[in-house]
């Protein structure tokens, strides 16, 4: 498997540098302060960034608190479902090229207590503190591109697996937040307060927009998201697992080795951790679906995306209701002009890696039509 580059400046912020005080403290404290030597100048910019971060979100509450109280989300969100690196986020930039819809931006889920004050600011400014492109694909990197809102969620104070990506060693799991079925009332509430204020202040500064969501995270969610918005549509991508396994071991050493506080835990570890993932997120997904009206989820191949992305689209549409697709076409096709030169990675997959994807995943294979078997592969071939 290729090892991940490290593509982001020293000084580059990390998601931490978001975060209050009090959350940063406490998370120091949970891993026992056992930030490595060569990961020091990260914490130590974070404790320098942090009382910034509680003094403007105090500042945009006061500014702004009332309205956002106030605020409605009257358009039913579109969430995109599937597992990490399925193709999750070029479909998320891809539909939010149609000015009806909005998403949070990275800079607005890296600094979501006070992004209202702060972005502008800081983007214009701080630009070049961010790498041209992602260190684990070859996708454009920048303050203002789609993000997932589990990074929000994350530096707002809530628990979620993301926060392995600082501490990869000593920080637990919290996979019971993939489901959200095991919390707690008290816990399922606090995580819903702060993720409808979150879509409330996106909601605000985007001026009403439809809102489209990208999260994996969500995939284990799906009953919940449908309960807490009625009318919400859900597209979820799928992709070869043999591939989505690779990536996704390659996505995480990658985030680890630009974020963590700690170096990388042994490559096995990460794997062991990828397939748990995997099977909680998907165990509960497949029940979840089963009692939500099909007229409200489809599926999209990560492999019909990238051949052909406007019929993709214009499907997703047309099955889900989004509205005139002409509307959507000419930003689209902008967007798409430089398509054809982007280059997924591929990774090379020996027979023992497949045999322990097909065995740890066999019912995703053979749900969406993935080859279980070295014999299958041979037939689908010939």
């Amino acid at each position: 498997m290729d090892a991940p580059t490290n593509h982001y400046p020293y000084y580059s912020p990390r998601f931490w540098h978001g975060m209050k005080a009090p959350t940063w403290w406490g998370l120091l404290a949970k891993n026992g302060f056992q930030v490595d030597l060569s990961r020091i100048h990260i914490a130590t910019g974070v404790c320098l960034v942090s009382p910034f971060n509680d003094v403007l979100a105090l500042a945009q509450r006061i500014v702004f608190g009332r309205r956002i109280a106030r605020t409605e989300i009257e358009k039913p969100p579109i969430f995109i479902l599937g597992h990490w690196r399925s193709g999750t986020t070029l479909l998320h930039e891809l539909l939010v090229t149609n000015p009806q819809f909005a998403s949070p931006n990275t800079f607005e889920c890296f600094a979501p207590w006070h992004f209202l004050l702060s972005e502008l600011p800081m983007v214009t400014l701080g630009g070049f503190l961010l790498p041209k492109r992602r260190p684990m694909d070859n996708m454009d990197a920048g303050w203002l591109l789609p993000q997932e809102d589990e990074f929000a969620l994350m530096n707002l104070g809530l628990p979620t697996p993301y926060l392995r990506i600082a501490f990869p060693r000593t920080q637990p799991k919290s996979l019971e937040y993939l489901t959200l079925e095991k919390l707690s009332p008290q816990q399922r509430a606090e995580w819903t307060r702060q993720f409808v204020w979150f879509l409330k202040v996106l909601t605000f500064h985007y001026g009403g927009k439809q809102l489209v969501l990208k999260s994996p995270t969500h995939t284990g969610r799906l009953k919940f998201l449908a309960e807490l918005f009625p009318q919400a549509k859900f597209i979820h991508l799928t992709r070869d697992p043999t591939q989505l396994f690779s990536s996704t071991v390659r996505l995480w050493r990658s985030l680890e080795e630009v974020q963590a506080l700690q170096e990388s835990p042994a490559e096995s570890e990460t794997e062991e951790y990828v397939t748990e993932c995997h099977q909680i997120m998907y165990q509960q997904f497949e029940k979840d679906r089963e009692q939500i009206d099909a007229s409200r989820i489809v599926d999209l191949r990560y492999e019909d995306l990238i051949a052909d992305p406007l019929q993709a689209i214009e499907g997703l549409y047309r099955d889900l209701e989004l509205g005139d697709f002409s509307d959507a076409l000419q930003p689209l096709q902008t967007r798409l002009a430089g398509h054809q030169e982007y280059k997924p990675n591929r990774h090379a997959i020996d027979e023992e890696l497949r045999s322990h994807v097909m065995q740890s995943w066999p019912d995703y294979c053979r749900r969406y039509g993935y080859a279980c078997s070295t014999e299958e592969q041979a037939s689908h071939a010939s």
